[in-house]
Formats: structure tokens, C-alpha cells, sequence
């Protein structure tokens, strides 16, 4: 699991004209970010190549980033694992960003599957699946997801202890999420 804030790259389809930015993409986002941060890539779910790769998964894991979520495709996902640098992409693609894709900004805010992503957002990954909670709703969301976890901890013990999972999980656990 990583959790951190949010630091976003927008990509995009190449302008015709448009000068290169003249950096690869990603990079200022790598730069910029560190310990306590995860990068967002808005790559707007494309999956005919790539918004993200090896290289940059190195030099991200190398200034302490906690993880990548590409809302897209990546390459270099088993070099990204080798490194131990935490990946979440809709899928891996051998396809280079090279002349497909573009940078179009960094820390302006993205969309995610039809969710936006503000930069300083809170970023929660882990294998069941990727959150992002609003800085200005971090405190709250936080505290009733302990709840919740608090609840089911217990109900997985009552489980354990032999009682009927149809009463351990009546009524009350379809309300855990009305908070």
C-alpha cells in the first residue's frame, strides 16, 4: 500500500506545431516530487501506449516518490517491480510514448477515469484498487474509513469465533457506509 499527495502530469495527443517542451514527460513532476507524494498521471485511459516507464519509475523511486497512478498505460512494469517502485495502470504496453503522446502540464489538475485529481490531493493504493480523497475532505474520509476497518476487524473475528457470517454481517454492515 502507498498513500501521499498528489503531484499530476496531464498528458495528451500531440499538437501539430506545438513546440516540444523539450524535456521527456513526466520529468518535472519527478523532480519536483518526493517522500510523501505519489504521481498522477492523467493519460486519459489511453492504452495505445504508453504514460509511463522504466526510467522514470528509477529516478522516482530514486528521490523517495511513494508510487505512479497512470490513468492509462505503462511500459517497463517487471523494471519498475525489479526497483521496487509501486506501478498502478490499466494495463502494460511495450508502446513508447515517443510521438504519440505528450506532456500538456504538471501539477494542474487531471481527470482519473471520470474522477478529478487536484494537485495535493491524497493518493491511497494498494491491490484492491486506488483512492483519491480531497485535501479538504482528507480528515473526514480518514476517520470514517477507521471506523469502517474498526467495525469489520471485529466481524472478522466474530467470524473466527464460529458465529453465523448471515448475523455477523445482517443489517448494520450495509449501513457502514452511510456515514
Amino acid at each position: 500500500m502507498v498513500a501521499g499527495n498528489a503531484v499530476t502530469v496531464l498528458l495528451g495527443v500531440p499538437s501539430p506545431g506545438t513546440p516540444a517542451s523539450g524535456r521527456h514527460l513526466g520529468t518535472a513532476a519527478v523532480v519536483a516530487s518526493g517522500p510523501d507524494d505519489v504521481i498522477v498521471v492523467g493519460h486519459q485511459s489511453r492504452t495505445d501506449c504508453a504514460g509511463w516507464g522504466g526510467l522514470l519509475s528509477r529516478a522516482a523511486r530514486a528521490r523517495g516518490v511513494e508510487g505512479v497512478v497512470v490513468d492509462g498505460a505503462a511500459r517497463d512494469l517487471a523494471e519498475a517491480e525489479q526497483v521496487g517502485f509501486p506501478v498502478w495502470a490499466l494495463i502494460g504496453t511495450p508502446v513508447t510514448a515517443r510521438t504519440r503522446t505528450s506532456e500538456l502540464s504538471w501539477n494542474e489538475p487531471v481527470d482519473v477515469a471520470g474522477c478529478r485529481v487536484e494537485p495535493g490531493d491524497l493518493v491511497i493504493a494498494d491491490r484492491g484498487g486506488v483512492a483519491f480523497i480531497p485535501v479538504a475532505r482528507a480528515e473526514e474520509v480518514i476517520s470514517t474509513a477507521e471506523g469502517i476497518a474498526a467495525t469489520e476487524a471485529a466481524m472478522a473475528e466474530a467470524i473466527e469465533q464460529g458465529q453465523p457470517v448471515t448475523e455477523v454481517m445482517g443489517k448494520t454492515y450495509e449501513e457502514l457506509t452511510s456515514r
